[in-house]
């Protein structure tokens, strides 16, 4: 517990002031965090060690890229190049033709290709929308923070059916729906005191949004289940990698760009 506590203020002291401050010491923050988690979500595989590194330096040097196109736009609704896409796709896509011996092959291709777009896309969107507002930001986060604790807390109290019993034992389904309903409350106080008034489609993305972070959470344990592992890494002790941290709130950032014309 000590270890938990000790990494999570560390953690907090170096993550927090960036995030204040914005701008290019925010885009270091989420390229630096891009990197890790590519990391993380490479060594997944369990040929990983076989992939050529100079395949992972191209898929490294294409996410990275990807996250910083347009990075500094005011909008999220402005994000990747689809020209960077592009060449970026047959950068990893083209070398699988001479490379013999399944060093290298379409699977495992594509494979990387999944992660650096789907990394691409969630971290260049958390630069766009701290870029756009700093509450917004910290609204999403709310929203996570406070659907898991109290997720938990239900679960704890009244929870007796189990949601997916072979991804995560402990998730009910009373705890999900305690989450989403009461774990909404705080984010939605935040908007309307640091954003905006209150309207019902305010109400109705921010629960939506709370569901999709519990579909977040047990598709990255679907993750580590299919993988047979704890945590994605230990670059923080007591807590995991830097996707045990983030996995609901990727996908909220996801779903929120899909939003974010109706709020």
């Amino acid at each position: 517990m000590k270890k938990r506590i000790i990494s999570a203020i560390v953690a907090l002291a170096i993550v927090t002031p960036l995030i204040i401050l914005g701008g290019n010491y925010f885009a270091f923050l989420a390229g630096a965090l891009s990197v890790l988690a590519y990391k993380e979500l490479l060594d997944l595989k369990e040929n990983a060690e076989e992939i050529p590194n100079i395949v992972k330096g191209l898929g490294l040097v294409s996410l990275v890229t990807l996250i910083f196109s347009e990075f500094d736009s005011q909008f999220a609704l402005f994000g990747i190049s689809y020209r960077i896409l592009a060449i970026s796709l047959l950068a990893l896509l083209i070398p699988t033709l001479f490379y013999k011996d399944n060093k290298y092959t379409t699977r495992e291709a594509f494979y990387i290709v999944g992660i650096v777009l789907f990394l691409s896309i969630v971290f260049n969107n958390f630069i766009l929308i701290r870029n756009e507002s700093v509450h917004k930001l910290v609204y999403l986060i709310l929203i996570c923070s406070c659907t898991d604790a109290f997720a938990m807390f239900t679960g704890m109290l009244i929870g007796k059916h189990k949601i997916t019993p072979n991804i995560s034992p402990k998730k009910t389904v009373e705890g999900c729906i305690g989450g989403s309903i009461i774990g909404s409350c705080i984010p939605i106080i935040y908007y309307v005191y640091f954003i905006s008034g209150f309207t019902w489609k305010l109400l109705l993305i921010t629960v939506l949004l709370s569901v999709i972070d519990q579909f977040g959470d047990l598709f990255f344990s679907k993750i580590k289940r299919e993988n047979k592992i704890k945590d994605f890494s230990n670059i923080m002790p007591g807590h995991g990698g830097i996707l045990d941290r983030l996995d609901s709130l990727c996908f909220v950032v996801i779903t929120y760009i899909i939003f974010i014309s109706y709020i």
